[in-house]
């Protein structure tokens, strides 16, 4: 079985993205957070895509 990546519950500051990619990859979520901010008229759409599309993680 694959591992997916979830909005994370313990690491979150809006709804969980960031912190969910970051645990997925094992990085903080404070860097993918400022990367997020400094590339933000692109990562902004991305973020929207994402809260639609990635599934919570209920399990916490």
């Amino acid at each position: 079985m694959s591992k997916m990546v979830y909005k994370s519950n313990a690491n979150k500051i809006i709804l969980g993205v960031c912190g969910g990619i970051a645990e997925y990859y094992g990085f903080n979520a404070g860097v993918l957070r400022i990367l997020f901010l400094i590339f933000s008229p692109i990562t902004f759409w991305l973020y929207i895509v994402l809260i639609i599309r990635m599934p919570s993680n209920n399990l916490l």
